[in-house]
């Protein structure tokens, strides 16, 4: 007799089938625009993996709009992105990392949702064999296939789907749709399926880790500088014990770390990037609503990251997420000490 519960798969397309079914108005557009980012998961997954041996490492000769060297495989994971996407017809407009414009579809494919993506977060690390991923957000445009671009600087509060897939040891994928729920699913490579593996991700309120490049704390503000003195020498009344540092520098494996141990990962701002380092559209959104979703919290040190408004695609902020004891105790760092954000730090 076989194991029903190795023949009764929740594949991520039957999980967003069955998502769809429980919305009696729904038309399945979501369900179409999500088969799409898989199929980019996929493609990309399957390119890291043989990377080195197709010659896919290295630079492409290019820089992207934030001044970064191209890797081949960045070019390579953004074409795939925006080529499945487009194909898609459910997409009116996407704001990719690589690309200095918004990317308008045209407008026979054009849809209801536009996305934004970092098709490839980490590459720099990727000739050393670390983790990178995929980073995504959808929003719904209020005038469908006839809005304009105007329509993409809203606030993050207005996302209704984010996500990332995580290339390394394994490929996983994880997801909300909002209603507090975060789902882990894992590349099974023998079907070619996101198979469900982590049901209903929840962040501890406090962790022992605490994830962020410290080569840049000569040029932290007071807040950030006390935030993590706290956390490394904790005060003797609190019974707590000095947190862990793990920081691997590639944000879709720190933060997935963060989402299943706990803690906080954080890219705060500095005196280099006094609004911060990174892009909001792209990454601090759809994580924030990953964390919050998760039961956590995001901020960026003195607002809510889901409550900025962009003003440019590429624009940047500071970010501190994880646990929700954790991420108020790095706010009350910021209330009493002086920062870069307020223009407190002189």
């Amino acid at each position: 007799m076989t194991d029903h519960h190795q023949t009764n798969l929740m594949t991520l397309t039957r999980y967003v089938l069955e998502e769809q079914r429980q919305h009696p108005d729904a038309t399945g557009d979501l369900t179409i625009a999500m088969n799409a980012v898989q199929l980019g998961c996929k493609f990309v997954e399957a390119c890291v993996r043989k990377a080195r041996l197709i010659n896919l490492v290295g630079l492409a000769g290019n820089t992207n709009v934030q001044g970064e060297d191209q890797k081949k495989l960045d070019v390579l994971s953004n074409e795939m992105f925006v080529n499945a996407l487009k194909a898609s017809g459910k997409f009116s407009f996407m704001v990719s990392e690589e690309v200095d414009d918004i990317v308008v579809v045209p407008e026979e494919l054009r849809g209801k949702y536009c996305i934004t993506f970092d098709p490839l977060d980490g590459s720099s690390n990727i000739d050393a064999g670390v983790n990178v991923g995929t980073i995504f957000g959808i929003w719904r445009l209020p005038s469908g296939p006839r809005a304009t671009v105007e329509e993409i600087l809203v606030p993050g509060s207005e996302i209704i789907a984010g996500g990332y897939c995580m290339y390394g040891s394994s490929c996983n994928l994880v997801l909300t749709f909002g209603g507090s729920r975060v789902e882990g699913f894992t590349l099974d490579p023998a079907i070619g399926e996101f198979i469900l593996t982590h049901p209903d991700i929840r962040i501890p309120p406090r962790g022992k880790i605490y994830s962020v490049n410290e080569g840049n704390s000569m040029y932290w503000d007071d807040a950030t500088r006390a935030y993590f003195d706290s956390l490394k020498a904790p005060p003797a009344d609190s019974g707590r014990k000095p947190y862990s540092a793990r920081y691997i520098g590639s944000m879709v494996a720190d933060v997935h770390r963060t989402l299943l141990y706990g803690g906080v990962f954080a890219y705060p701002s500095d005196r280099k990037s006094r609004s911060g380092k990174l892009r909001i559209l792209y990454e601090s959104f759809p994580m924030a609503f990953i964390t919050e979703q998760a039961g956590g919290r995001a901020t960026t040190g003195i607002q809510r990251v889901l409550d900025l408004v962009p003003k440019h695609i590429h624009d940047r902020c500071a970010i501190f997420l994880g646990g929700a004891d954790d991420i108020a105790d790095a706010e009350a760092a910021f209330a009493a000490n002086s920062n870069w954000l307020d223009g407190s730090q002189k």
